[in-house]
């Protein structure tokens, strides 16, 4: 992992000139530029071809900046944050006067976190002390390192293959341990309780309760009744080129066979053995608990979508709290999946 003083200080110089460093968290790769910059800011919206009303998550140094993006800062959201930062909660809050639309989509909120990989940590903190942004305004504006609505990276390799020389420096920090985004918490609401639950992730529900008291609401769609719009949040994202369908358990050895004897080709992930792994065109087993399954989903999704298959078949995962996150990402995966397969997506 090169967390060498060089590595970093390249990023730095990188970052205070306005120019893109894709670097690891622990949930995904993310495509950082200067928050407090907002032409630096479009170049992450050119980069991955995102629609400019979907706002960005900026990665803090320390709770310590967090008044420095966001007013009105709501007691639990120092509760939270002592709890579960440095990690994957990202906590969304009423945004400080200061705070560029251009991060927000032209919303009055901020999606803010820090996150817990250490190489993330070293270039904040060190970004921090070479002064960058504004008036102390020290954060890093990154959402995934991928095209918009792709599948997002958990490798150095995958940023690459897919963003090659839009961005100005990888930083490699291995493979993410988490794997899928952060949870997402909006903490606007003028009544302060119960926060709603944008986005599910590995920070559940009932640890946020743990916290604070109360359960989140549950929200299906953010943007709809008011909620802010927040990344990840469309029917469609994470999704694969090839075309994508969930199986349950009992009929999956079936959908092989019919494809296999209607002469298409498949890739599948599945946590059960199949019969008969010779069937498909390539398979991947993933591991029966959800932080491992978590944890592998991504790449395995890039390896079988960079096969000849003209369908994955993923096995439906428990219909259980504890795979509430990645049932999300499934499902939006499936939602998306093989839209404009013939292009090359800039990969």
């Amino acid at each position: 992992m090169p967390s060498d003083v060089h590595e970093i200080d390249r990023a730095v110089a990188l970052l205070q000139a306005g120019e893109l460093v894709a670097f690891p968290t622990e949930t995904v790769y993310g495509l950082g530029a200067d928050a407090a910059n907002p032409t630096a800011v479009g170049r992450i919206f050119a980069a991955k071809g995102r629609p400019a009303d979907h706002p960005l998550i900026v990665h803090l140094p320390a709770d310590g900046y967090l008044d420095r993006w966001a007013r009105e800062i709501p007691a639990v959201a120092w509760e939270l944050a002592e709890a579960f930062w440095p990690g994957p909660l990202t906590l969304i809050l009423k945004r400080a006067p200061a705070v560029s639309s251009a991060i927000t989509g032209g919303q009055d909120s901020v999606g803010l976190r820090v996150p817990a990989h250490p190489l993330a940590l070293a270039l904040l903190r060190a970004y921090a002390r070479a002064g960058g942004g504004v008036d102390g305004m020290s954060g890093i504006a990154a959402p995934s390192a991928n095209r918009f609505g792709r599948i997002s990276p958990t490798e150095a390799t995958h940023v690459r293959d897919e963003l090659g020389d839009a961005v100005g420096l990888i930083l490699d920090g291995g493979r993410c341990p988490v794997g899928i985004e952060s949870t997402i918490l909006d903490l606007t609401p003028a009544a302060g309780l119960p926060p709603r639950l944008l986005r599910p992730g590995r920070v559940t529900p009932e640890q946020i309760r743990m916290v604070i008291g109360v359960l989140p609401e549950i929200v299906g769609h953010p943007g709809d009744d008011g909620t802010p719009r927040v990344s990840g949040s469309l029917a469609a994202h994470y999704a694969p080129t090839t075309p994508l369908r969930l199986v349950t358990p009992e009929r999956l050895t079936e959908a092989i066979e019919r494809l296999r004897c209607s002469g298409q080709r498949c890739a599948v992930l599945c946590r059960n053995e199949l019969p008969d792994d010779g069937a498909a065109l390539a398979v991947r087993r993933l591991p029966s608990d959800p932080r491992g399954y978590a944890r592998t989903l991504y790449a395995a999704l890039r390896d079988l979508d960079h096969t000849a298959a003209d369908l994955i078949l993923v096995e439906e995962i428990p219909a259980t709290p504890a795979w509430a996150a990645v049932a999300d990402r499934l499902r939006r995966a499936a939602a998306g999946a093989g839209r404009n397969r013939d292009v090359t997506t800039q990969r």
